[in-house]
């Protein structure tokens, strides 16, 4: 019997257990998706492009002619990233986004907020995950 199958077996004679599950599935619910609806607000913005977006894209190097690319990236790795059977994939790919924005922002030498916000985005989307899924709280144990 998988460690998963035992778990859910003992969560159900439990049921303080079972409660401190759901207390942590909503919870990993509620910090996935404060970054998660960030990130899909940034991705249809590059796709709308209003003049702050392509003026603050310029200013970071990049030519306005792939902000509409960036911005249809950004939206299919969060999009993955909200399914749960792809989540992790979702969160392994918009790691690498993420990586690229603080990457941009040192770069051009913006103020440190700038490239710590993707930091704390990412790190928002790893622990909200980790609550909420089990098979990974199993593969990357933390003492308890």
């Amino acid at each position: 019997m998988s460690t998963t199958s035992k778990a859910i077996q003992s969560n159900t004679h439990n049921p303080a257990a079972s409660a401190a599950n759901s207390r942590r599935l909503w919870a990993g619910r509620i910090i996935s998706t404060l970054p998660a609806l960030f990130l899909l607000i940034d991705g249809i913005m590059k796709l709308v492009k209003p003049a702050v977006v392509v003026e603050a894209t310029i200013k970071l190097g990049y030519s306005e002619n792939v902000i509409v690319a960036i911005g249809l990236v950004l939206l299919a790795c969060t999009i993955i990233y909200l399914i749960p059977r792809t989540a992790v994939l979702g969160a392994i790919l918009l790691t690498g986004y993420l990586g690229g924005a603080i990457a941009t922002h040192v770069r051009v030498g913006n103020p440190l907020f700038t490239f710590i916000f993707p930091a704390i985005l990412g790190a928002m989307l790893w622990g909200g995950l980790y609550l909420r899924n089990e098979r990974l709280r199993s593969v990357v144990p933390f003492a308890r």
